[in-house]
């Protein structure tokens, strides 16, 4: 058998972060709680924003750099996975999402607070 050269590419997913022979470092006391504080928020974001037609939030992938649109049920379950696992897994994107349905989740934090605010105002 003739020897491999040393020139090719080596093998593409080496480092694969969903490569289960790669040990994932456990969750940090603080990162779950950050993560289950984003649980709840998630919540009332989407009871605030899925009645106006919002579909779920725009999250900027620096892995990809990428724009992802992400319904509010996928979210949900990635952060519980997140949660229980210490990694979410790769999911299929919507088929050609409509931008004007997605959020980014510091408009679904001000559009929250702003809600929260003219209710304080009102009592």
């Amino acid at each position: 058998m003739a020897p491999v050269s040393s020139d090719l590419p080596g093998e593409p997913y080496a480092e694969d972060a969903d490569d289960d022979d790669v040990e994932h470092v456990p969750l940090t006391p603080d990162e779950r709680e950050d993560i289950v504080v984003d649980l709840e928020d998630l919540e009332v974001y989407r009871t605030l924003l899925e009645p106006t037609g919002i579909k779920g939030i725009l999250i900027d992938c620096p892995d990809c750099e990428t724009v992802h649109h992400i319904g509010w049920a996928l979210m949900q379950s990635n952060l519980r996975q997140l949660l229980d696992e210490g990694i979410t897994g790769l999911h299929e994107p919507p088929y050609d999402p409509d931008p004007a349905e997605y959020v980014t989740w510091e408009y679904a934090r001000g559009y929250a607070d702003g809600v929260v605010a003219s209710e304080s105002a009102i009592d």
